[in-house]
């Protein structure tokens, strides 16, 4: 080997601020990425947890409906969580509420910084005897009605609304707020027809 080709080989190689530049820019794209994962899971908690109470929602209509019984889903604003009763009449007239676990439910708790947000319930006609303990509760009756209820559940940033109709029991879920849904049922008072 001669002097000139020994020089050639020293020169071949990286030098100290090349290798520097290239760590630091692939920490730049990793941090980019990783913030862009980080808000795309929490948007995924917050829609898995809305379309989680809106199958609850389906579920409660269709038992109501095949058990020929009130079916009442409970959201606990505070733990956010919500449970499904299914109210049941004993031999002595007795109405007993028992909670529902089986195949297709069980109580549910949300993850994250996931909560029930907005909850406006509106009870069907003569659907309960006692609406100030009833308030924070969707009935399901067996004829296929339910109460009409709009439940808007989010962490701060993202937020998806579930609508249950008061007229058909049917329930729908789409991304927004509260303030964006419409109600089903409308006040012939205040509409000026």
């Amino acid at each position: 080997m001669t002097r000139k080709q020994i020089t050639q080989f020293d020169k071949a190689g990286f030098t100290f601020l090349e290798m520097t530049l290239v760590v630091v820019l692939a920490g730049l794209i990793a941090s980019v990425a990783g913030g862009i994962y980080i808000g795309t899971y929490k948007r995924m908690l917050v829609k898995k947890s809305a379309i989680d109470f809106l199958l609850a929602a389906k579920y409660a209509r269709i038992t109501a409906i095949e058990r020929q019984c009130l079916c009442r889903i409970k959201p606990d604003v505070s733990a956010g969580s919500f449970v499904m009763v299914v109210e049941e009449k004993g031999t002595s007239e007795q109405v007993s509420e028992t909670a529902v676990r089986d195949l297709y439910f069980k109580p549910m708790q949300f993850k994250g910084e996931v909560k029930f947000e907005n909850i406006k319930i509106r009870p069907a006609e003569g659907g309960r005897a006692n609406e100030s303990e009833n308030q924070n509760m969707i009935t399901f009756f067996s004829n296929g009605r339910a109460d009409n209820a709009v439940i808007q559940i989010g962490d701060g940033q993202n937020h998806f609304t579930v609508k249950v109709s008061a007229i058909t029991g049917r329930a729908e879920i789409c991304e927004g707020t509260a303030d964006d849904i419409t109600s089903d049922t409308v006040d012939l008072d205040e509409a000026k027809i």
